[in-house]
């Protein structure tokens, strides 16, 4: 047989202190736009209107080649995360997009997920996180001519 349950009832349940996490939080939205060139980081607040700080990979490193890389998306999640926490930003809701438009792939580049990590170690609450890539619908006529490619 199994010992039970000793307490006294929920009385001793009630009598703590709940911390509810969620209240105290301040949120901002982390627009990152990554793309095979570069990885922008624009963070606003809840409403989306009002810039606190806006970093690119371009601004972090020197060579061209180097700008989407996620080393540099790092650098520039960490400085915008510091400037996000200057003032008083405690959450984030991460909106990542890739370029879209009718050709080409729609899947965000290399410093997107290196982005998200690392306003993640910064100490940053990450909220939702959600793919705002623009998809074509309807779109451009496709090359090719009224009889279409003749072989």
């Amino acid at each position: 047989m199994r010992p039970q349950n000793t307490r006294s009832g929920p009385s001793n349940r009630t009598n703590r202190p709940r911390k509810d996490l969620r209240k105290d939080l301040l949120w901002g939205i982390a627009h990152i736009f990554a793309s095979y060139n570069d990885t922008i980081i624009h963070i606003t607040d809840i409403t989306g209107t009002e810039t606190i700080t806006t970093t690119s990979g371009g601004m972090m490193v020197k060579s061209d080649r180097m700008e989407s890389s996620p080393t540099a998306a790092m650098m520039a999640a960490k400085r915008a995360a510091e400037a996000a926490k200057d003032k008083g930003i405690t959450g984030l809701h991460v909106k990542v997009r890739a370029p879209g438009g009718h050709n080409g792939p729609h899947n965000p580049g290399p410093g997107a997920q290196a982005a998200i990590r690392a306003l993640s170690r910064m100490g940053l609450k990450i909220g939702l996180i959600e793919d705002v890539t623009p998809q074509p619908h309807g779109g451009c006529r496709k090359k090719g001519g009224k009889r279409g490619r003749r072989v």
